[in-house]
């Protein structure tokens, strides 16, 4: 009996992440947080990297904004895209950032070298 209801718990704490994860995912993309941050969440120019960052870390600073607190004039531009977001949002926003796997294929070949291939 103990190990069917391992088992059950398991299966269900397994299934409950991966669905917050996938709501996290079209959550990041439909308030367009790749906008800023990055298909990948890798930050681009001013913006910095989400991927893989402490889920706390986030959830803090979420909250923060939603209340309208941010320490640096740039960071006020996130208050309007974190007012409109629940408690259960920002919960599957920072899963999906915490446990970001890329699953996009490299579009190139690393190996590549430009030197040698016949000049140039």
């Amino acid at each position: 009996m103990r190990l069917i209801s391992l088992l059950f718990f398991l299966f269900t704490t397994l299934y409950s992440q991966s669905a917050l994860y996938e709501k996290g995912r079209e959550l990041y993309f439909e308030k367009a947080c790749n906008g800023c941050h990055g298909v990948k969440a890798e930050g681009m120019t001013n913006y910095p990297s989400l991927a893989n960052r402490a889920k706390g870390f986030l959830t803090f600073k979420l909250k923060n904004y939603r209340k309208g607190i941010v320490q640096t004039q740039a960071q006020q531009m996130m208050i309007s895209f974190a007012k409109p977001l629940s408690d259960e949002d920002i919960d599957a926003l920072t899963s999906y950032l915490h446990d970001f796997i890329d699953e996009q294929k490299e579009f190139y070949n690393p190996s590549y070298e430009t030197w040698g291939d016949g000049g140039s």
